[in-house]
């Protein structure tokens, strides 16, 4: 799930558009239904160009330098070398931990016709060398149409995932992988095609949608797809969602309690979100609270809670009272008061900047933190959550993740209409940002 935030700079005031839900199909006792999955970019898409390129690997925009609060009428933001050494990314860079050898499987849906500018323009201001990008439409590629809102949205997703991805591991090849549209029963088609064809060491899925709203048809397919995918080696990553505890409902017309399928299943690592503070220049690490960008603002807010498909796997049981799988597992910077730039030209042309913030914006870098790892071990990490939880017990648990203790998930009236009460941050494990953020350079250290 991604939010994005944008004024266009020639522009007085904020340019807004919505992108449409898909409708789902009535349930049939024979046929499975598929229903659309949310959009990864909600409906309340912004755009902002943030000033001019003045050189590489450097702060390039203000608003990496704007006052980092929430009451700032315009949100502060990250780029890579900021992010790098907020979680400790780049020590791990300059001992040679690229990711080289290793390949990300990105599952998106429909396409972005701007993608290969965008990613060659982004690495040419950041100084990132160009990866090795093969984009994969297994069941054909839908022709792009600038006038769908939806086919708009995935591409801001598909340009986020790609750009920051490649940042956490430059070196590693990066597989899209792009169903036809975002129909449960296409992306579905686009992960088991990954997964049967062993693209990738591991894969990133920045969607999801409310686990009653998925045909149980194709929930049951999705479950055992995931474990065709344990059993090779491949390590799994979803998107928590962007609306707090709640999900849209089936229909698109509210929101309900509900954590969020793909991220709920026992094998899929669920990634959560947060608001970082780092310092503006050097990108040290300060302090992270639950992603809730603060009243009024209302782009979102970190997704968790409580499944109501999956039990407790055992690897949770230290960690929580439930009977029920909780969600996420581990967090990322997600604010979008605090977003990423990125590069994307699908609105403006090819040369425009944006902030990025959402879920979404950790599923691919928590998949390249994954590619690290594989190339560090010289092997698939394969599934990481008992790994994940068995350090979060152990006496290295303070300095492999960055406990975030302040703020809940609840989703108020200014992101969800309604207020759907959510789960506080609490030391340890919780519902909102599980077991934290990394420290990537001592995670990959402490993990087994």
């Amino acid at each position: 799930m991604t939010r994005v935030l944008s004024r266009f700079v020639a522009r007085a005031g904020l340019l807004l558009f919505a992108v449409p839900a898909l409708a789902g199909g009535g349930a049939s006792a024979a046929v499975a239904v598929s229903h659309g999955m949310t959009p990864a970019v909600g409906s309340h898409v912004r755009y902002q160009l943030e000033g001019s390129v003045t050189g590489s690997g450097a702060v390039l925009f203000g608003c990496q330098l704007r006052a980092q609060n929430f009451a700032a009428p315009r949100p502060w933001c990250y780029g890579p070398d900021q992010i790098r050494a907020a979680y400790d990314v780049q020590s791990l860079h300059d001992s040679g931990i690229t990711g080289a050898g290793r390949t990300i499987v990105i599952v998106d849906a429909f396409q972005s016709p701007t993608l290969r500018q965008d990613l060659a323009l982004f690495d040419a201001v950041w100084g990132i060398p160009d990866p090795t990008l093969n984009i994969i439409a297994p069941d054909g590629l839908t022709p792009f149409n600038f006038n769908d809102g939806n086919m708009v949205g995935w591409s801001a997703e598909i340009s986020l995932d790609v750009e920051w991805a490649h940042v956490i591991a430059p070196g590693a090849t990066i597989d899209l992988v792009l169903a036809k549209d975002n129909q449960d029963a296409n992306i579905l088609s686009a992960t088991r095609f990954a997964v049967d064809h062993n693209l990738g060491d591991v894969i990133s899925q920045s969607f999801g949608e409310g686990e009653t709203c998925m045909d149980p048809a194709i929930q049951s397919a999705q479950h055992q797809v995931f474990q065709q995918a344990v059993d090779k080696g491949i390590t799994l990553f979803a998107s928590s969602g962007d609306q707090g505890a709640a999900q849209p409902t089936c229909d698109g017309s509210s929101f309900f309690l509900s954590a969020s399928t793909p991220a709920t299943d026992p094998n899929v690592t669920a990634v959560g979100g947060t608001n970082l503070f780092a310092d503006a220049h050097s990108g040290a690490y300060q302090s992270e609270v639950v992603w809730q960008d603060g009243p009024g603002n209302g782009t979102g807010v970190g997704g968790g809670g409580f499944s109501t498909l999956y039990g407790r796997p055992g690897y949770q049981a230290p960690f929580q009272k439930s009977h029920a799988r909780g969600v996420p597992d581990v967090s990322y910077d997600a604010g979008v008061w605090g977003g990423v730039i990125g590069a994307w030209g699908v609105p403006f042309g090819v040369g425009a900047f944006f902030i990025f913030g959402g879920t979404s914006a950790g599923s691919p870098q928590w998949a390249g933190i994954a590619a690290l790892a594989d190339q560090q071990r010289g092997g698939r990490i394969g599934a990481i959550n008992k790994g994940l939880y068995h350090l979060g017990k152990s006496k290295d648990a303070s300095s492999a993740f960055h406990d975030t203790t302040v703020g809940t998930n609840t989703c108020g009236p200014d992101v969800c209409g309604i207020t759907v009460t959510g789960f506080a941050a609490t030391p340890g494990w919780d519902a909102a940002t599980g077991l934290g953020s990394p420290d990537v350079a001592k995670l990959l250290q402490a993990l087994k």
